[in-house]
């Protein structure tokens, strides 16, 4: 199975992936490796990226968990993935995906983008996002003001998985 965290940035997509990958014992892939040198020199702008910069970025990131599930593991990705399509994306090719999606009160968002240190993305490209993102059906949908510790105990009961911890 992969799992995929999805939200705008700072949302704690890393923070959770992270965290049920080591409750699963589940190997954690960031999404945010894949990007190439270049669309992260257009955010470290505060340029939003567009379709024509996600589709290869997308399509790498598509290739590294169709490898993991093609030998038979599991894993947690944290990858934006804002809109349908780029979900349409990351599912080729996938037998088993199911998708967390991490929401929660914009200005709460804004502050950790805020308090970030060394990070590309800057505060004042999440309102693109927002205005990006459409928000996944059928995921399941953990609020961010959770600890991480609930975070993952709810995304366990969810997907009826159980932790190696």
């Amino acid at each position: 199975m992969i799992v995929v965290v999805v939200g705008v940035s700072a949302s704690g997509k890393s923070t959770l992936g992270a965290a049920l990958a080591d409750a699963l014992g589940w190997e954690f892939i960031e999404g945010d490796d894949f990007h190439p040198p270049g669309n992260v020199a257009k955010m470290r702008r505060g340029v939003p990226l567009d379709d024509a910069d996600r589709r290869p970025w997308l399509a790498e990131v598509n290739r590294r968990i169709v490898q993991v599930d093609a030998a038979g593991k599991d894993a947690v990705l944290a990858c934006s993935a804002l809109t349908r399509r780029y979900r349409d994306v990351l599912r080729r090719g996938i037998r088993d995906i199911r998708f967390v999606y991490l929401c929660g009160d914009t200005e709460l968002i804004r502050a950790r983008m805020r308090g970030r240190q060394g990070h590309f993305m800057p505060a004042g490209l999440l309102d693109s996002q927002i205005a990006t993102l459409e928000p996944p059906d059928n995921a399941v949908v953990v609020r961010i003001d959770l600890s991480t510790r609930q975070q993952v105990a709810a995304v366990l009961q969810a997907l009826a998985l159980d932790s190696d911890t």
